[in-house]
């Protein structure tokens, strides 16, 4: 490729931002020599000031890099280690010639990085070329392991340096509950936060929702050998004789060879079984231990301020998986009694395990301890008459337990679903009456830990028993509760269908608004049903039945935690609110009717609205008033314990206004939907669809959570988990238990100590954001959506098609993406949008447009004096309000990650020169412009300057992500050239998941 100049220019621009350590040097060599972490020293410079804002000195810069140098040295050494494990292998298994490649192209490609000339550019074209499809796929999969290897140790050290922090007695942590307590305590007194903390957690629900999109590039036996490897990192860090060390090391390759040796892809698509497999493999690793122990862990935090309480049940666990239908037409009905079925199954051979390893260390003797009335009657009733446990109540008490757990089982799954031990040596399975529901469960655990503390044995409950009894209350018996999911268009449909056979109205969906809402009203008020028994429906009208009616089933098997939300994509009126009460009704699962004063709308699973666009939140507020102020809704409302659900959505307000603008009008709707709701008496509960980008929602969730406007979060908050984002929160036990203390700590702050969220000059700063929304917005847009050829661009610039391909996701990328004559962005899915401009490294929907709305919003002041006015307000908008201050955070990593030298190499991909100049032109005019008035603001000319561990993790990954990225270019010009070679479509598929991989949050 020759240069051009805008690829220069890109290329000087990112060298001019290099300002972190060098990489790690060699680090696929067996050599620990050459594999040695290099942390480069930068030129003394003399001190700079961005428009008057000093600049952190070069001397005090030294030092504070030496000290962190020091607290990173075990992180730099685990990668040193894991790069020279993977460069053995890799010599072994593909030999010295595809390991010489390897490092002539990572070391041609650091060139390119850093040299403004051609040269690097053609040399490493040049290496590309030659590569045949086999050297290439090793080559990819070689940087691609890589990165997966840098994010173990990366955990490992975020574990480590929490361990030695607890150990040196440091003080608490920001995100910690410790930390939050205290805070509060230093405000108010004992007794006053005390009923704070009652009412908090007595009235909150916290609850992570695992979705499944199609972001997710590993397999799960990827993941599962990348566990094992975590695992035997972690064991080095304690102190091992020679051979121990030697048998870890041994057990280290072997597993690294494995990786090597497993298929990285998928050869067919995932299928919703396995992504609700997938899904479950993280309750085994973290959920179920994990949870009840930070529970634990919190109750402890209480007491140690005396604050002693016993939290009821306020972080559960929620899942899309099964029950999510937008766009994907493979979940139905059965699909739904699939989930719930492995869900329940998972829970049940948890319990089952729990309360038989229980009777084996619950072997208290009457003879030596008493026990309760209660416990003596549970013992009594249980099947075991063995003469050898007649003085062992908990143990007799313990059979019977199990066995009427097994028969919950049996009675929920059917016969041989779940493995069941027998009752005692040699003796058959005993039938016994299975329990109600797990409420009534968790009634017979109490019995023994109440008769273990009331007889100087509560110690006992600690280690198994009061984990179980708070996942008994936590899972329930169906795990995690089912969201179902559908687009508004497709009630519609349904409707309109019944409607028409039943003769009610000839034409639904030709109606307006209120007529719509009329005679949806009428019907709700309905005792008979729409349904002719004798009339055939639609595919599509029988299979959106079948699922409300599989979800009535499992309610009444699960209990109605099991599915209790009905998200409504797309919502965009009122009617679109009541068709689904009007298709629950159908179907059995809404008791009760509209209007009736001795039998209102009940036992529903609630409708929640999806606000995803731009103009739909900004008209979130009238649909929600105009919904309360329906006939009946105010007791619908009250019969669902006086509490409402909205779902706001990230992704597709990012693709429809840009990133600043998505932000804004979600911090919009949120506060007018406060201001409703409070008038109104109601509860609010906020589900925020996060995504694994910044663009799509993503970031630290601690600081997202505390950034949320005055009175939004207040005990309530549900918040999507999405692709690749899964593995990385909780594929670790400890960092899993991390990130849920972090999102119930930050719920806590933001909900007992808001005012931190509502700075004095408030006002004056949301005036500011709606100027400058206004102009990011018409910045971005006129990027996207109205340069002419700028779909061709984004399509011929990034792999979105090869994406596409790629078996990552049971659902489509796109609804048109395969017509290039059809191709709208309107079309497109927002997370693949967001996904492929990762790919190229341009990240672009987490940035662009605010660059242009800072400027005009400083140029436009009419004179110097009154830029420095707008320039300071700006300053102290960072400086003191969480919500700008946050926003700003997440643009500094999302720059950090962007490339342009990379994504030059992309845009000449794109054919028509002038597109290609003219829309990358642009992009990068944006970025400088973005650049510059982030440095203004924050006083920070380099990136990432206040988080430097991520800073140089992020660098520390360029030399091994920027090859990947060079071959993913090289393999597409190929592939679209004609090239049908197998292994070179493979090669594109693998760059895709190295990359992501080495990104992270990039779903």
């Amino acid at each position: 490729m020759t240069s051009s100049a805008p690829a220069r220019s890109a290329r000087r621009l990112a060298a001019s931002t290099e300002s972190l350590p060098d990489a790690p040097v060699e680090a696929l060599s067996s050599s620990d020599a050459a594999a040695s972490v290099s942390i480069g020293k930068k030129k003394s410079k003399a001190k700079k000031a961005v428009n008057g804002t000093a600049i952190e000195t070069p001397e005090r810069a030294r030092s504070a890099n030496r000290a962190r140098d020091d607290k990173d040295r075990p992180l730099f050494e685990d990668i040193r280690y894991l790069g020279r494990l993977l460069g053995d292998v890799l010599r072994e298994q593909e030999g010295d010639a595809v390991f010489d490649v390897v490092e002539a192209i990572r070391q041609t490609a650091v060139k390119f990085r850093r040299e403004d000339d051609n040269e690097a550019s053609q040399a490493l074209e040049k290496k590309l070329r030659a590569l045949s499809p086999e050297q290439t796929v090793s080559v990819v999969r070689a940087f691609s392991y890589f990165s997966h290897l840098a994010n173990i140790a990366e955990d490992r050290h975020h574990n480590r340096r929490r361990r030695i922090h607890a150990l040196a007695g440091s003080a608490p942590q920001r995100g910690t509950i410790i930390n939050a307590i205290e805070r509060m305590r230093e405000q108010s007194n004992v007794s006053k936060t005390r009923k704070q903390l009652e009412k908090f957690f007595g009235d909150a629900l916290i609850m992570p929702v695992l979705t499944a999109h199609p972001t997710e590039v590993s397999r799960k036996s990827i993941l599962d050998a990348q566990n094992d490897i975590a695992r035997l990192l972690a064991e080095r860090d304690q102190e091992l004789t020679t051979r121990e060390r030697a048998q870890n090391e041994a057990v280290l390759r072997a597993r690294v060879t494995s990786l090597w040796q497993t298929r990285m892809l998928r050869e067919t698509r995932l299928t919703v079984a396995d992504e609700i497999e997938n899904a479950l493999s993280y309750y085994r690793v973290t959920f179920l231990e994990e949870i009840p122990a930070l529970y634990a862990d919190i109750e402890a935090a209480l007491a140690e301020h005396g604050l002693p309480a016993r939290l009821p049940a306020f972080l559960q666990m929620g899942s899309w998986i099964g029950g999510d239908r937008d766009g994907n037409p493979n979940v139905t009905g059965p699909t739904l009694e699939a989930a719930i079925t492995r869900q329940a199954t998972v829970i049940f051979e948890h319990y089952l395990e729990q309360v038989h390893k229980l009777g084996a260390e619950l072997s208290v003797s009457n003879l030596l301890a008493g026990s309760s009335d209660a416990l003596k009657a549970l013992a009594d009733a249980s099947p075991d008459q063995s003469p050898h446990r007649t003085d062992e109540p908990y143990r007799r008490a313990l059979i019977g337990i199990y066995t009427r757990l097994a028969a919950s089982a049996r009675v929920r799954l059917g016969e041989g679903v779940v493995s069941v031990r027998s009752a005692g040596r040699g003796a058959a399975p005993i039938r016994a009456t299975p329990y109600a529901d797990a409420a009534d469960f968790t009634r017979d655990l109490r019995v023994l830990t109440d008769s273990l503390a009331e007889h100087h044995g509560a110690s006992m409950s600690m280690l198994r028993l009061s984990p179980l009894v708070r996942a008994s209350e936590v899972f329930g018996f169906h795990l995690a509760s089912i969201d179902l999911r559908q687009s508004s268009d497709i009630h519609e449909a349904v409707i309109s269908e019944l409607f028409s056979r039943a003769g009610v109205v000839a034409d639904y969906a030709a109606l307006s608004e209120e007529e719509k809402r009329k005679v949806l009203l009428k019907e709700l008020a309905q005792p008979r049903p729409l349904r002719l028994p004798y009339v055939e429906y639609s595919e599509l009208a029988k299979s959106e039945l079948g699922v409300l009616e599989e979800a009535r089933i499992t309610r009444e098997k699960y209990g109605t935690r099991a599915v209790r939300n009905y998200i409504i994509s797309h919502t965009e009126t009122v009617s679109d609110l009541l068709e689904v009460m009007l298709l629950q009704k159908e179907t059995g699962v809404l008791r009760g009717y509209l209007g009736s004063k001795t039998d209102s709308p009940r036992d529903g699973v609630m409708v929640i609205p999806l606000f995803e666009t731009i103009a739909d939140l900004r008209n979130a507020p009238v649909i929600m008033g105009e919904f309360f102020k329906l006939p009946g809704i105010d007791k619908l409302i009250a019969n669902q314990g006086n509490e409402q659900e909205v779902m706001l959505g990230y992704s597709d307000s990012n693709k429809d206004g840009g990133f600043l603008t998505s932000n804004w009008e979600l911090y919009r709707a949120e506060l007018a939907l406060v201001a409703l709701f409070k008038q109104r008496g109601t509860t609010l509960r906020l589900f925020h669809g996060r995504g694994g980008t910044v663009g799509r929602g993503g970031g630290p969730t601690y600081q997202a959570i505390l950034s949320q406007p005055p009175g939004t979060v207040d005990g309530q908050i549900r918040l999507t988990e999405q692709g690749e984002v899964i593995s990385s929160k909780f594929g670790n036990p400890e960092i899993g238990r991390r990130n849920l203390e972090t999102v119930v700590a930050a719920t806590l702050e933001a909900t007992l100590m808001p005012h931190e969220n509502a700075p004095a000059d408030l006002p004056k700063f949301e005036a500011a954001m709606q100027t400058l929304s206004d102009s990011a917005m018409a910045a971005y847009r006129a990027l996207v959506y109205e340069t002419p050829g700028f779909t061709d661009y984004f399509f011929s610039s990034t792999p979105i098609a090869e994406i596409a391909e790629l078996n990552i996701g049971s659902r489509p990328a796109s609804r048109k993406l395969q017509d290039p004559k059809q191709r709208k962005i309107e079309d497109l899915r927002a997370i693949p949008w967001g996904f492929s401009w990762g790919q190229c490294r341009l990240l672009l929907t987490g940035w662009y447009g605010f660059g242009s709305a800072v400027t005009a919003y400083l140029d436009h002041a009419g004179s110097d004096a009154e830029r420095a006015k707008r320039l300071n307000a700006l300053r102290k908008m960072h400086k003191t309000w969480p919500f700008f201050k946050n926003l700003l955070s997440n643009m500094d990593m999302v720059l950090a990650k962007t490339d342009l030298a990379v994504a030059s190499r992309y845009a000449a991909l794109v054919t028509d020169k002038k597109l290609r100049k003219t829309v990358f032109d642009r992009i990068v005019a944006e970025h400088e412009r973005t650049s510059a008035v982030l440095a203004e603001i924050t006083g920070k000319s380099e990136r990432l300057a206040d988080n430097p561990l991520l800073a140089r993790s992020i660098k520390n990954r360029f030399p091994y992500l920027d090859p990947l990225n060079h071959l993913q270019v090289e393999l597409l010009k190929r592939h679209r050239a004609g090239d049908q070679n197998v292994r070179l479509r493979r090669g594109i598929h693998l760059t895709i998941n190295g990359i992501a991989a080495g990104l992270r949050n990039t779903g």
